[in-house]
């Protein structure tokens, strides 16, 4: 998968890829079009934030690339990569439990807290890691 070079792009199965982890300074995008919504994405080494009109959608300390991210009433589907292990602090329905699979191994269920983030520890290699994230 790689970097996103141009930082956030559709993908033409639909979802959105976005992320830079090789950069040393920030880097951001702001009111790219996705399939009606406007989207923003910070990106470099430390970070990487993704929002969608303005809500929080997707974080990671230290800045990762995410490939084909998918969000449904039901979850959330995207592989991630990086240089280091990441973690990983996604939006999703408030104080709702959530079955967590990274990588085809099942990692347990979560429950969100009140604001409906969730976050996760990805051990990142050489290759991009699925991470499905859905609803019980």
């Amino acid at each position: 998968m790689a970097v996103i070079s141009e930082l956030l792009r559709s993908e033409e199965d639909g979802t959105i890829s976005f992320g830079d982890y090789t950069l040393s300074t920030k880097a951001k995008l702001d009111n790219f079009e996705h399939q009606g919504d406007l989207y923003k994405v910070k990106t470099c080494q430390e970070i990487t934030k993704l929002e969608r009109n303005g809500m929080f959608v997707y974080e990671s300390v230290p800045g990762t690339a995410v490939g084909h991210l998918k969000a449904t009433d039901t979850g959330m589907e995207f592989s991630v990569e990086g240089a280091e292990d990441a973690q990983v602090t996604v939006e999703l329905e408030d104080e709702a439990e959530y079955d967590i699979v990274i990588d085809g191994a099942d990692a347990g269920r979560m429950k969100t807290n009140l604001g409906g983030k969730l976050s996760l520890s990805v051990e990142l290699g050489d290759a991009p890691v699925k991470v499905s994230v859905q609803k019980c």
